[in-house]
């Protein structure tokens, strides 16, 4: 390959230059923060690690958010050796610096599961919700306080190790207690530099909206789970057998619903996100991927 003059390297800059100026950042990601994605909706091409790695990474995703094998079982076998993982994200340009894990395993297999943390790369051990064993969706007051005690002493494990443990918010989070949220308890009750907390974007279905929860408590997140909701759709029925409660309204790509994206990365800086991840079917990720490239924040 001929050796390129300092005359033509300054005019592709100059060139380079011009076209940013433009149109603008040439990746627009959001914030200018790698785009990620949570493994879990795409938990059936799993099988296929590398083959999969290939798929997001084409698709412009450049972290992904893991599920511990130890916790999440038989669909996450392909990631139970964590060189192995390491080594095949790193052929694909990737990294996973957050991944989830159980409470059952965090109870009973913490070690078990930091050192398989660390082997990959993970600084972010992010459980799902505290409900398990402590009420589930319908908790006491006593019932949240014992959680928050609990999740507390997990944390400082993870800490000594040099991992920040967070807290999603699911069912146990978005309840009741008493007249308050139990998610704005949790604020109060856990340690906050023990505990930063991931924002699932869709429970805005249950009327929490992620832009103001980044501004209420700023320096208290660190993550955020991206998806869009059409709140103006009708609410599916329930299932005819009379099981569950419905779905909830649809889930759609980023911009084609109700969130307003703009203020709502503006105000995750304010909260302390440090990354997010879509967790979508692949469908709409590949959608809301597209989008989030083209917001410019």
């Amino acid at each position: 390959m001929p050796a390129i003059t300092r005359r033509a390297f300054l005019a592709g800059t100059a060139a380079c230059a011009v076209i940013a100026g433009r149109t603008g950042r040439v990746h627009a990601n959001p914030l200018g923060l790698p785009i990620g994605s949570q493994v879990y909706p795409h938990r059936a091409l799993l099988k296929d690690f590398p083959a999969y790695c290939k798929t997001m990474a084409d698709m412009g995703v450049t972290r992904l958010e893991l599920c511990s094998p130890i916790g999440y079982g038989a669909d996450f076998a392909s990631l139970a050796d964590p060189k192995e993982v390491r080594r095949i994200l790193d052929d694909h340009g990737m990294k996973a610096e957050s991944s989830h894990f159980s409470m059952k395993e965090l109870r009973e297999r913490q070690p078990e599961s930091i050192a398989w943390a660390k082997e990959v790369g993970i600084v972010q051990m992010i459980t799902a919700s505290l409900g398990d064993g402590n009420g589930g969706s319908n908790p006491t007051m006593e019932q949240v306080k014992k959680a928050a005690e609990e999740y507390n002493a997990i944390a400082a494990v993870a800490a000594r190790a040099g991992i920040q443990q967070g807290l999603h918010n699911e069912g146990f989070e978005v309840s009741m207690v008493d007249g308050q949220r139990t998610y704005d308890l949790l604020f109060g009750l856990l340690d906050p530099a023990l505990v930063k907390f991931q924002f699932q974007m869709s429970t805005i279905a249950s009327g929490l909206v992620g832009a103001e929860y980044f501004t209420k408590y700023p320096g208290r997140f660190i993550s955020m789970h991206v998806q869009d909701i059409d709140m103006n759709a009708p609410v599916p029925p329930p299932p005819a057998d009379g099981r569950g409660r419905g779905r909830g309204r649809p889930q759609v790509a980023v911009g084609k619903g109700t969130i307003d994206w703009v203020q709502t990365f503006k105000a995750a800086k304010v909260g302390g996100v440090k990354n997010y991840f879509v967790e979508q079917t692949i469908e709409l990720t590949t959608a809301s991927v597209a989008a989030l490239k083209a917001l410019n924040v």
